[in-house]
């Protein structure tokens, strides 16, 4: 159960924020500065013996636990055989596996093939840089409060300047972004908000090389479009010739309670980009699509010294070994049936609860950032580890592990009540 024995932060973590100001570069931040010495499903355990409730899961990325006994037993079991050779050069067993099961999990029956990477934002621009090659065209539709990397390319494609963009420039033109549906903030129904997205881009844009949107948004406040919103903009794209492409980065792998978020509406994307929950905690991106569009692409058009390392691959096959073992899109759909409506009790109108399976988010009314913050801050001091987001800030997001048990994400959802109760009514 969780503990503390200090304040957040600790005196030796306090110690190791003084050494890292000496040899880490200011510009990586840290939501929480507890440094962690171990971790069990659910728990973060930092250097001075504080155990926290982790409703982070490292920003969607554990999900199967930390560490989860299936992915430890075969990263253990490939670096003991070897820890690279570059697929480019001399390929491997696992990274075919791998790209058959994702092959086999994404959205629809149609043959499909798959690329690795090693990140989210070098997924999406492979994805893009697919579009391109196949359509024979330039332009990229994208999203209000869009989020998707930190490279020139996804810096151009996500939406939210400070801190992302600010500062960085120019970047990569032939980006267009439109509105995005937020049923919260603009009341529209998903096919009226798509019907003034697809005006926009007749008008302005003319046939796009793809249109890119993240199913549930992420760092832009977990905005969960309005029923009917994706599929418009699908069959849209399939009448146009253009690519229909879901980063589905932080909502694959049974976060949202379905292996990947585009299910809910059965949505069937050109591509797909996953990374984040893929590996268990180990760097590894894809981008799954159709087989006639990824095989269009020349060979040595796509790869990288590291994209599909062994170690990662290895981790993967036991990170979705372990989804199917343990059913994790039934304890996410269990997490989100137990969090919302407590959340929406402890809010009482005062903003709004949403989302789906274990990908949870409060919007306060307010858009600024303070509200936000508070409830943070207050979390943080009781050892509940949670997220801000949103353009405007004001927005908590949740992303506990998908084996977290039942006690400790009942007594997380409690210093999270009371810390909005406290919050919104100042």
């Amino acid at each position: 159960m969780p503990r503390l024995l200090t304040p957040i932060p600790g005196p030796r973590s306090l110690r190791l924020a003084a050494r890292r100001a000496d040899a880490v570069s200011a510009g990586v931040a840290s939501t929480l500065p507890v440094y962690i010495d171990h971790a069990e499903d659910g728990l973060l355990v930092d250097v001075d013996g504080n155990r926290l409730i982790d409703l982070a899961s490292g920003i969607a990325v554990t999900g199967v636990g930390n560490p989860a006994p299936r992915v430890a037993e075969a990263v253990h079991g490939q670096i003991d055989r070897f820890s690279h050779t570059c697929f480019m050069v001399t390929p491997y067993e696992g990274y075919v596996e791998v790209c058959e099961r994702l092959n086999a999990l994404t959205p629809g029956t149609h043959a499909k093939r798959s690329a690795l990477f090693n990140s989210g934002s070098e997924a999406v621009e492979n994805a893009v840089k697919i579009a391109r090659l196949v359509t024979g065209r330039a332009p990229v539709v994208v999203f209000d409060h869009a989020y998707h990397g930190r490279t020139n390319l996804t810096l151009a494609l996500t939406a939210k300047t400070t801190p992302y963009k600010q500062g960085f420039g120019p970047f990569a033109p032939e980006v267009y972004r439109v509105p995005m549906s937020y049923p919260y903030r603009d009341g529209l129904s998903g096919p009226d908000a798509a019907a003034r997205v697809l005006d926009l881009v007749e008008k302005q844009v003319g046939p796009p090389a793809c249109v890119l949107i993240e199913p549930i948004q992420g760092e832009g406040g977990f905005i969960e479009p309005a029923p009917g919103f994706l599929a418009a903009l699908a069959a849209w794209c399939r009448d146009r010739g253009a690519l229909f492409v879901a980063d589905e980065i932080q909502t694959g792998f049974c976060r949202t309670g379905a292996w990947f978020a585009c299910e809910h509406e059965r949505v069937v994307p050109d591509l797909v980009t996953t990374a984040k929950g893929i590996a268990g905690g180990l760097p590894l991106a894809a981008v799954t699509g159709r087989a006639e569009l990824m095989d269009a692409v020349h060979p040595g058009g796509l790869g990288g010294t590291y994209g599909g390392n062994p170690v990662a691959c290895a981790a993967a096959l036991g990170a979705i070994d372990t989804m199917a073992e343990l059913d994790l899109n039934a304890a996410a759909r269990r997490i989100g049936a137990t969090a919302l409506p407590r959340l929406r009790a402890a809010l009482g109108g005062r903003g709004d609860v949403r989302g789906r399976g274990a990908m949870l988010a409060v919007e306060f009314a307010e858009q600024t950032p303070e509200v936000a913050r508070r409830v943070a801050a207050s979390c943080h001091a009781a050892g509940v580890v949670v997220l801000t987001c949103g353009t405007h800030g004001n927005v908590i997001r949740l992303l506990p592990p998908l084996v977290i048990p039942e006690e400790l994400l009942a007594e997380g959802l409690a210093v999270l009540e009371h810390a909005i109760v406290e919050g919104v009514g100042r």
